[in-house]
């Protein structure tokens, strides 16, 4: 419920503003408690001052395994616990194997306590010295480069350059939780977003975009895959080259989508950023109409080897479709505030 208040004016010169009383109970605000306040745009956000400078969280791993207590681990750290207590009645070693792949999974932990009956995580890094910024570019050249060498891979039928490709995905992984970690640290404290130098709606258009850039490289990484599955030696022999060629152009162009609309994202000038984004969008339809091209040429392939290419094609077109979502979300970015 919104509740109204009149801003009064003291000594002359200070402004003061009473608090809900109900507000101010739920979170240990009394007389004599310190809060801190947060200027953005128009608004102004209060909140108490923590006595706790790093955060705590505790779960009941139980009969979790496998996936689900790998997913529990990572829930946990983009939740923003600093310190992750995971606790059964009896954690069996292959638990325990898990916590601590899941962990190396992680940008920043590190198992600090083990004990029949718990495990406890904590995270290294100073959340006020991560850069957003950094992470999605980082993201941003690893996925263009898997993509890259993905299709060289296929023309080359390198499977030592395929399986890298496959390697480097959880590199973008972990970058894309570190990304997670820091906006969802925005949403709970304008405290974290100050500390960024950034205004929470930039977090948000950094990780919408990150989420982009995630699949893109899991695209590349579906292409790898693939990859492995073509037969260069068999009775069709290699690729036809007029095919790898057209393939290397559409990634070489999807790759330009990605990369304008990336730049636009970063571009501080409003109006440039607003040409880039569209230009990138524009040429999304192109990529759409070359793609339908190459599968045409699929048709004289035989049809497992086309079914395969043709899930190629479709991977190539997808990382475009990623670059367009980014460059909506630099119009938006770039967009008068209301």
């Amino acid at each position: 419920m919104v509740e109204t208040r009149k801003v009064q004016v003291t000594g002359g010169s200070t402004y003061t503003v009473s608090i809900p009383k109900d507000w101010a109970t739920e979170n240990g605000v009394s007389a004599g408690s310190e809060v801190e306040f947060y200027p953005e745009g128009d608004s102004l956000f209060l909140t108490p001052v923590s006595e706790e400078e790093r955060t705590e969280g505790t779960l009941d791993v139980g009969d979790l395994g496998g996936e689900e207590l790998t997913r529990a681990v990572m829930t946990m750290y983009v939740s923003g616990f600093d310190i992750i207590a995971l606790e059964s009645s009896r954690i069996t070693n292959d638990q325990r194997r898990t916590i601590r792949d899941a962990v190396q999974g992680l940008v920043g932990l590190e198992v600090l306590e083990e004990t029949r009956d718990r495990v406890v995580i904590r995270d290294l890094l100073d959340s006020s010295e991560l850069s957003i910024h950094n992470a999605v570019t980082r993201m941003r050249l690893i996925a263009l480069s898997m993509l890259e060498d993905a299709i060289a891979a296929l023309a080359e039928a390198d499977s030592d350059m395929a399986r890298d490709v496959i390697q480097r995905d959880d590199d973008v992984d972990r970058l894309y939780m570190v990304v997670s970690r820091i906006f969802r640290s925005t949403l709970r404290t304008p405290k974290a977003a100050e500390e960024l130098g950034l205004d929470r709606e930039s977090c948000f258009d950094y990780h919408a975009s990150a989420r982009q850039l995630e699949r893109t490289a899991d695209h590349a990484t579906k292409i790898a895959h693939l990859t492995l599955e073509v037969d260069d030696t068999g009775p069709h022999g290699p690729i036809p080259e007029e095919l790898i060629d057209a393939l290397d152009e559409l990634r070489e162009d999807a790759a330009g989508v990605v990369d304008s609309a990336m730049d636009a994202l970063f571009e501080e000038d409003s109006n440039e950023a607003t040409r880039r984004a569209n230009d990138a969008r524009s040429r999304v339809r192109g990529i759409d109409q070359r793609a339908r091209e190459i599968d045409e040429l699929l048709r004289d392939l035989d049809p497992a080897r086309a079914q395969l290419l043709g899930l190629v094609v479709d991977s190539v077109s997808r990382a475009a479709d990623y670059g367009g979502n980014i460059a909506e979300t630099a119009l938006q970015k770039a967009a008068p505030t209301p």
